[in-house]
């Protein structure tokens, strides 16, 4: 591997297992101060990228659609195990366990834009690599909260769904659950390549994701003064 193949990697590895890391660390926290201990006994509550790598999920699935020129490239990691009966409020706790995933990753994104006013002051020597892990940790976190809040089990956005839709609603949102990762891949996979044979788009799922994450990246920037 050369020295642009390492830095490459440097600079978008850091901030994905950052981003992978407090994500799923903050489920876990957020269900024990709930009341649900299944993840702190079993130490996920872990700022310890290896307790949160699923082989498949994390490596091999990411690895396979950039082998194959998926026109999305996703992956996940392996999911905090929480006992949703066990928190004060099961409903309710279900949402705000949920939601703590990408609301940490959304506060990364706002501190990794704020880290832009720095780099000024920082030494020449790491400036720029620097700067490149700050913008690689905005887009990554963004991306990552974005795609977690789709509507669809076991995504927290299908969680938070479950969680807000009325009883018999939720029930049959919650036994799509299964299917999930199913479901998502021919969304985003499945069926653009099937309309791009037929010269049909059909790669709407991605395109609105893509709108949504850019619209959220360019509100951080104004905040945070960048823009």
């Amino acid at each position: 591997m050369g020295p642009d193949a390492i830095y490459s990697a440097t600079v978008w590895a850091l901030p994905v297992i950052i981003a992978i890391t407090f994500h799923e660390a903050a489920h876990g926290f957020v269900a024990h101060l709930l009341g649900d201990d299944t993840a702190w006994r079993l130490g996920r509550v872990s700022f310890n990228p290896l307790k949160h790598v699923d082989p498949f999920g994390t490596i091999l699935l990411p690895g396979i659609l950039l082998l194959l020129r998926s026109p999305f490239i996703f992956g996940y990691a392996k999911p905090v195990p929480v006992n949703f009966r066990a928190l004060r409020w099961p409903r309710r706790g279900m949402v705000l366990v949920a939601a703590a995933g990408p609301a940490m990753n959304i506060a990364l994104a706002v501190a990794a834009a704020l880290l832009f006013h720095i780099i000024d002051y920082l030494p020449a020597s790491s400036e720029h690599w620097l700067a490149e892990n700050f913008k690689n940790a905005l887009i990554i976190n963004v991306v990552l909260a974005v795609f977690n809040l789709f509507p669809l089990p076991p995504l927290d956005g299908g969680r938070i769904l479950v969680g807000i839709l009325p009883k018999a609603a939720a029930t049959r949102v919650a036994r799509l659950e299964p299917y999930g990762l199913i479901i998502l891949i021919g969304f985003l996979i499945v069926f653009p390549l099937l309309g791009a044979q037929l010269g049909i788009d059909l790669d709407v799922v991605s395109q609105a994701l893509a709108i949504s994450t850019r619209a959220i990246i360019e509100a951080i920037l104004h905040i945070t003064g960048n823009i």
